[in-house]
């Protein structure tokens, strides 16, 4: 419950687009089966005054405030327009905004996470599938039906392999207290380092599991951050060199950032390496 819980008020951007009235419909539908407040409104620009899913939509953020508390936006917006309703959700002081966008230019991500920043909102993402913690909120994409409540928080740059990842702790009866998808883009928001200082302050979580890529040094800055035990697994090993792979922040430069680097380093600095999904639920037990 590291970004929201049960009582955590929503908005969507972009609601009534497909994938944002279809996800609208799903998020509210675990908060009935949670007992939660779901998605109080939705925003899309010259479609106020229509309905999705029982949701009433209105023009702007600062629109929907004066009818509705919220606290999170998860964004469902076209990228050309991202950055703009990134920057439209913090000024209005909204606390959270989940970018489930993807392909947002780099330049507007940049001046949207700064400006965010600076008025004291945190942006999960772009190109992420968002938050769960099981049993409190869904905020994004993620299958609710794979998870479980629990102690092992997950943070992770790509979305299938988070998917993956918490169906075997699942099966194996680890539950997880909340799973952050970061994002595989070059600039994002919320860090390994800023979840996992979350991570430290909430009670519920006892250990964490890491899913990283090839391509920069975001998993090693966050694995030494933290005391909490880490189970960290990096996607990538048999990627060439050079070589783009996947999210466009996972790019392999000079053999300094291929995911054998990668590992060696998180090994050195004492951190518990799966060299495969299905290894995490029993290295996991070993540590709490």
């Amino acid at each position: 419950m590291i970004y929201g819980d049960k009582k955590t008020p929503v908005i969507v951007q972009g609601a009534t687009g497909k994938q944002g009235a279809f996800h609208i419909d799903l998020m509210n539908r675990y908060a009935d089966e949670v007992g939660g407040r779901g998605v109080v409104a939705g925003v899309t620009p010259g479609k106020g005054g229509q309905e999705v899913n029982g949701v009433p939509v209105y023009n702007s953020v600062r629109e929907a405030l004066t009818e509705h508390d919220a606290e999170v936006s998860v964004l469902f917006v076209p990228a050309f327009a991202a950055g703009d309703s990134i920057m439209e959700a913090a000024y209005n002081g909204i606390e959270t905004v989940v970018a489930i966008t993807e392909h947002i230019p780099v330049h507007d991500a940049m001046c949207a996470i700064s400006y965010a920043k600076m008025e004291g909102c945190s942006v999960i993402g772009p190109n992420c599938p968002g938050i769960l913690s099981p049993g409190e909120i869904k905020l994004g994409i993620m299958p609710a039906h794979l998870a479980m409540p629990g102690n092992t928080g997950i943070i992770s740059r790509s979305g299938t392999l988070t998917y993956e990842v918490v169906s075997e702790l699942s099966r194996a009866g680890i539950g997880q207290s909340s799973i952050v998808g970061i994002g595989g883009d070059p600039v994002i928001g919320q860090t390994f380092v800023d979840v996992l200082e979350r991570f430290e302050k909430d009670r519920q979580t006892k250990a964490v599991v890491l899913i990283g890529e090839v391509g920069g040094n975001l998993e090693e800055e966050g694995a030494s951050y933290t005391s909490l035990p880490i189970v960290a697994y990096i996607a990538g090993v048999s990627a060439p060199p050079e070589k783009r792979m996947g999210h466009a922040g996972a790019i392999v430069a000079g053999g300094e950032d291929d995911a054998k680097s990668k590992i060696r380093r998180l090994e050195d600095i004492g951190i518990t390496i799966a060299k495969k999904p299905s290894d995490i639920p029993e290295l996991i037990e070993e540590m709490i």
